[in-house]
């Protein structure tokens, strides 16, 4: 397929980087951010090669690479994109590079491991992103788990081993439910395809038990939703936020808050789609809570930093609610609005790590009169700011209008209905809007108006070359989101249709044991066959029961006999 070459290069470059900026002296820390810096740059331009070969007007995975890498699981180093993930490629790479520009001065201990882990982050989230395997993706979301784990604990604030090891407990929670799922899809698979896979696109073939599917979905969910952070699964976050470097919150926010939301469209939802229809009224209740619970808890905030974080519980909550809406506006819009909120919030806590350089202090009453010390840091965060509270003609308020829009027309336009009662729902879902202008407009002033009455603040510089080098893209990037969202929604439309009619279409099939999708379809009376076509042939037999799991025996001891001369040798025997 013309440009498959394109994702596994982006994938592949942050960790030759990594491999190279380890492989050089300690001691040259100017050495090591300049690698980092044109290691990520290069990863950026390559990824624009993406736009090159996507066809936006079709609806299927494009770009795919597919190469046998496990064959004992059955498991493909399979990549590819489409509409969903397209612009989160684009938006993980663009604020990569930006990210170590603007923070290479905060960093000043262990630079070399510093820069070598930001660089493996940055390739297991576009692995996360890409990834066209469902072992692969499993992979790739550990891989990301590992090197926040040590920005938080090692370059982190006072308190970076208790919210390091609360971020590694939370995700790691939802890490095993997932992986126990994805034992149970594996089995049921094979038997139903004839052979062990781990390929999405087969796997989606598979219609499961309706209560294995609701099961499934509850144990995929607690993973996303851990991440997104939905609520009450988000007191990992603020801590995370705190306690984290600049660097560190910038990735955390404005990228792998995303694959919480991305989990649920890729895998959770077309797997296990009767789950879905079960538990999305209590996702959609819980993204209402959190998109008012967290800007009411961040107005209440002092810390801006937290402040910040808890309105990620927010806005995410947009997201949540958009997807399970089950509508084109409401998916679109959803993804609109991660794709913003990275820029956003990504600018928010670039920020935030201008002023604590300068003053080393995250409270807002320490601030105040900044505008006159420093206005165009002033002029670019208001525009930041704005953008995060959904002002017309920037990026956050095309996704929150559509993401709105989505709710209250679910059911309307004949798409499935899976949430109770929409109209009420996004009725309190826009109370956050107005919330959300509340407490960024209260920090805001807090910090940039009123009297310049601390000596501190009267020495402050503006903002340097380097640091405007950074708040420009982003500020033209909001800027271009929400005044041309045209090429950006062209993009997404024919996958989001495509979701929607496939997830309609998975809605009809009936209860039944596990078997191709097709063969056991409800008649237009809602009514399923009594002998559907093909349960027969969908059914395992003892015998294939018995065949099925001699096969995993052999293949576990395939792995063994592999793996038997390195464990001789780490017990200190000749291998």
């Amino acid at each position: 397929m013309p440009g498959a070459f394109v994702l596994p290069l982006i994938i592949g470059l942050p960790l030759l980087g990594a491999i190279f900026v380890m492989c050089t002296p300690k001691t040259e820390s100017s050495l090591h951010r300049g690698i980092g810096l044109t290691v990520t740059t290069i990863t950026f331009l390559v990824s624009l090669l993406v736009l090159r070969y996507f066809n936006a007007k079709l609806d299927t995975y494009q770009l795919v690479f597919d190469v046998e890498w496990i064959p004992v699981l059955g498991a493909h180093f399979k990549t590819g994109i489409d509409g969903f993930s397209l612009y989160l490629v684009l938006l993980t790479t663009f604020l990569m590079p930006l990210t170590l520009f603007g923070t290479a001065r905060s960093i000043d201990k262990n630079v070399r491991e510093f820069i070598a882990t930001m660089l493996i982050l940055e390739a297991g989230m576009l692995g996360a992103f890409v990834a066209l395997d469902l072992f692969l993706f499993y992979v790739m979301w550990e891989v990301m788990l590992i090197p926040m784990y040590l920005l938080i604990g090692i370059w982190g604030g006072q308190r970076r081993l208790y919210a390091s090891i609360k971020f590694v407990i939370y995700t790691m929670a939802g890490s095993l439910l997932m992986l126990v799922a994805i034992f149970y899809v594996y089995v049921q698979a094979g038997s139903v395809l004839g052979g062990y896979t781990t390929d999405l696109e087969k796997l989606t073939q598979v219609a499961l038990p309706y209560h294995a599917q609701v099961w499934c979905f509850a144990a995929f969910a607690v993973a996303f939703a851990i991440k997104v952070p939905l609520f009450p699964l988000h007191t990992w976050l603020p801590d995370a936020h705190v306690e984290a470097p600049t660097a560190g919150s910038v990735i955390l926010a404005g990228v792998m808050l995303k694959f919480g939301i991305y989990g649920f469209l890729r895998y959770a939802m077309p797997l296990f789609p009767h789950g879905a229809e079960v538990w999305a009224p209590t996702i959609a209740v819980l993204s209402v809570i959190g998109i008012i619970y967290g800007a009411l808890v961040a107005y209440a905030q002092d810390d801006v930093k937290k402040l910040v974080a808890y309105s990620s519980v927010s806005h995410l909550g947009f997201c949540a609610l958009g997807i399970v809406a089950l509508t084109p506006y409401g998916i679109g819009g959803s993804v609109y609005a991660m794709l913003s909120h990275g820029l956003t919030t990504g600018g928010l806590f670039l920020g935030i790590g201008v002023l604590y350089e300068r003053r080393h202090t995250r409270r807002l009453a320490e601030y105040g009169g900044l505008w006159k010390q420093m206005p165009v840091f002033a002029g670019l965060y208001l525009i930041i700011v704005m953008g995060s509270a959904g002002l017309p003609a920037l990026s956050g308020f095309v996704g929150e209008f559509l993401t709105l829009l989505g709710t209250f027309d679910a059911g309307i336009d004949g798409s499935p209905v899976i949430i109770p009662v929409p109209t009420i729902l996004g009725a309190l879902a826009t109370t956050g809007v107005i919330l959300g202008a509340v407490y960024l407009l209260f920090m805001f002033q807090k910090v940039f108006f009123g009297k310049l009455d601390k000596a501190k603040n009267g020495k402050l510089p503006d903002l340097t070359g380097r640091e405007l080098g950074v708040f420009i893209p982003l500020v033209i990037g909001i800027f271009l989101m929400g005044m041309f969202p045209r090429p950006f929604l062209n993009a997404m439309d024919p996958t989001v249709k495509r979701f929607i009619s496939e997830f309609a279409t998975r809605q009809r099939e009936c209860d039944g044991p596990a078997h191709r999708y097709g063969t056991m379809v409800m008649d237009k009376d809602g009514k399923c066959p009594a002998a559907p076509a093909g349960a027969a042939a969908a059914k395992t037999t003892d015998a294939q029961i018995k065949d099925n799991l001699d096969a995993v025996a052999k293949g576990a001891a395939a792995v063994e006999k592999a793996i038997a001369p390195a464990a001789k040798a780490a017990e200190g025997g000749a291998p």
